[in-house]
């Protein structure tokens, strides 16, 4: 019964993001605006861009710096932009993915690219973000956001923005904690911990310590800061720096938290317009970005007493320019860019917080000093035919990758695609996408060493390879409007864990040499649209489903399903304007069950779900409005992440029993935003 009752929900299908502003900006992208002012349970990046994209599912790995799956696909599959810069997480367990080193408070809007379509950007496989954040104004502007949630949760933002014709200025701060959330039987991140160990008793040693049962679920803090210079007609020097600072945070079904998180971001940009009446754009970007991130076992059972504490340190840094010139030539637009990057890895295990530890005294790495480098020509060209819309994409690579213990490796890929939209009429237009793109493995898939001093890593992976085919159509008109999107991607050399690859050191069953290249192929379709019944009521809806299969079964296993490729899963939501920039939000989320799953690799088998949502925003005058919600109003126990192996999370004696997260229970939350 609550399977049929979750499927007719999702025939439906609908979008969370009902006073979010969700466009289409062409068959590769989506366009969203509105995020601060919309994300209101959290700053958490992942969850807003979860509830407002059908493409996008949120992988739960704690209270907060979750990560995100675009179309099934995660890590460097997909990539994370903040204003053109790159900060890539320190963690090999995604502690730390690139979405949570920036916060919703301080975004404009975000561009999601599905799809091998983005040539300007290193790495783009099958997706990315590309977040704006805001930028300064002439005119002083400030705003203070204040928030309260259940489980003591808080939050505080502002940001203040002036200047002149010379100079324009842009400040943000926000602070945010949380206790541990409750799910929907009542259990604390500590509870859901003790729960496993119920039934495996050989996980004890994961369980949180008495004296910390009781903490914080983590504590964020971020501030940002933009200067706009104008140094002479048409020509602007863009100054920005952004810190992010997180401690102590519990990550439930790992077997270690992160002790802090600290990432930086500096960049200087600067950008001249119409230098010539057919050069119309100079654009150069340089930047650095860096994180600090040390995971350890300091507030578990296994490093109470004369245990000692286990933890592994890890930094990473980037360091690049992109170079982008745009002409306008006979009504044709031409893109031509440089890029070039040095992302460097580095790691190390302690014990007791002592550096480089080994039985013998020396040191012990987990990633070995790794330095990849990336140089690239792109060139995108764009015009329009009448009805019809073209562009050309094109990029070149050439990317070294060096390790200080095992072998180094060159890698050298062609990507291009080609997007065209027809437009039927004024309100209905279809559109097609083909496209090929290619990412170069990471120093964790190559080179990454277990605490036992195995090479779980592969250091003689292949780049992998996305040949994709888009098709959709959209009609958008006084009444509805509805996005249609179908696609079908086969990947060659797709880097993938294989679970079985192990070996026995000092007695214990370790990983390695687990990544594996693999051929498969990722299809599926996604829909959107908003129904306007009256000028007041609008009904939003989304949903996707896809599939995910390994072109063959992987040594030693017979499951060819393909692993993180959730379910049919879609949203309905009716929003009434009561007032003047004023709604009432009532919403359905659903999920079918997730049966379809790489077992061999992890995975189980979660049970489908549907929850029930509602919220006010009232709206005091123009410049203060506020906002009472309900997450989750039934509190509902379920779990929407799964068990994939390529994360390090608790399991029992074999490994075959993982840990399972689920999502927090009812939530309760208010939000005052002033405007000044």
């Amino acid at each position: 019964m609550k399977r049929t009752i979750a499927l007719s929900l999702l025939t439906l299908t609908a979008l969370h993001a009902a006073d979010v502003q969700l466009d289409s900006i062409g068959v590769e992208a989506t366009l969203i605006t509105e995020v601060a002012e919309n994300a209101q349970t959290s700053a958490d990046v992942a969850q807003a861009l979860s509830d407002s994209v059908p493409s996008i599912d949120m992988n739960r790995r704690s209270g907060i710096a979750n990560d995100i799956f675009i179309r099934g696909q995660k890590r460097d599959n997909i990539t994370v932009e903040v204003d053109g810069t790159k900060v890539y997480g320190a963690c090999p367990n995604r502690m730390d993915p690139p979405v949570s080193h920036i916060l919703a408070n301080q975004i404009d809007s975000v561009e999601i690219t599905e799809g091998p379509y983005d040539v300007t950007t290193f790495g783009t496989l099958s997706g990315g973000v590309k977040i704006k954040t805001k930028k300064p104004s002439k005119d002083l502007k400030a705003s203070v956001n204040v928030g309260f949630g259940s489980f003591n949760y808080k939050k505080f933002g502002a940001s203040v923005s002036g200047g002149n014709d010379l100079v324009r200025v842009e400040a943000t701060l926000s602070t945010e904690s949380s206790d541990q959330y409750r799910d929907g039987n009542g259990r604390t991140i500590a509870d859901q911990i003790d729960n496993y160990i119920l039934t495996n008793p050989s996980a004890a040693g994961t369980a949180l310590q008495a004296e910390h049962r009781d903490m914080q679920a983590y504590k964020k803090s971020s501030a940002m800061a933009k200067a706009y210079i104008s140094t002479a007609e048409n020509q602007e020097l863009r100054l920005s720096v952004t810190a992010n600072r997180s401690d102590d945070v519990l990550y439930g079904n790992s077997k270690m938290d992160a002790i802090y998180d600290d990432s930086n971001i500096y960049s200087a940009e600067y950008n001249i317009d119409s230098l010539t009446s057919s050069y119309k754009n100079l654009n150069f970007l340089v930047y650095h970005s860096d994180v600090d991130h040390p995971m350890g076992t300091d507030y578990r059972i296994s490093s109470y007493g004369a245990n000692p504490i286990m933890t592994n340190w890890l930094t990473t840094s980037m360091d690049a320019m992109k170079i982008k010139n745009r002409f306008d030539i006979n009504g044709y637009t031409l893109l031509v860019g440089l890029d070039a990057s040095q992302r460097n890895w580095d790691g190390h295990y302690e014990k007791n917080h002592n550096e480089y530890y080994l039985p013998g005294g020396a040191g012990r790495k987990s990633i070995d000093n790794t330095d990849t480098k990336n140089t690239a020509l792109f060139a995108k060209l764009d015009n329009s035919f009448g009805a019809l819309d073209i562009s050309l994409g094109a990029r070149v690579d050439d990317t070294s990758i060096t390790n200080d213990s095992y072998q180094d490796n060159t890698y050298h890929s062609i990507g291009a695609n080609l997007l065209a939209t027809y437009h039927l009429n004024k309100d209905n237009k279809i559109f097609f996408g083909i496209g090929q793109a290619s990412r170069v493995p990471d120093a964790r898939e190559l080179y990454f060493l277990g605490s036992k001093g195995n090479l779980t890593g592969t250091p003689d992976l292949k780049d992998t390879t996305n040949q994709e085919i888009d098709l959709g159509y959209e009609v958008n008109t006084d009444m509805f409007k509805l996005k249609l999107k179908g696609f079908y991607s086969k990947l060659k050399d797709y880097i993938y864990y294989n679970k079985n690859n192990t070996t026995i050191i000092a007695g214990s069953v370790v990983s390695l040499n687990a990544f594996e290249n693999i051929d498969a192929k990722i299809y599926g379709a996604e829909a959107s649209g908003s129904l306007y019944l009256t000028d007041d009521l609008t009904i939003d809806m989304s949903a996707s489903y896809k599939r995910g299969k390994k072109d063959s079964a992987m040594s030693g296993q017979s499951d060819t399903d393909l692993a993180d490729i959730a379910p049919l899963r879609g949203n309905i939501a009716a929003n009434y304007e009561y007032a003047t920039n004023s709604m009432a939000t009532l919403e359905v989320q659903a999920s079918d069950r997730w049966d379809t799953i790489d077992s061999d690799n992890g995975e189980q088998e979660l049970a489908g779900w549907a929850i029930l949502n509602a919220k006010v925003k009232h709206a005091i005058n123009k410049k203060f409005d506020i906002t009472l919600g309900v997450n989750n109003i039934l509190d509902k126990a379920y779990a929407q992440s799964n068990t994939y192996a390529d994360l390090i999370l608790i399991t029992a004696g074999g490994g075959s029993d993982v840990m399972l997260m689920n999502e927090p229970g009812r939530y309760v939350y208010t939000n005052i935003d002033f405007k000044f």
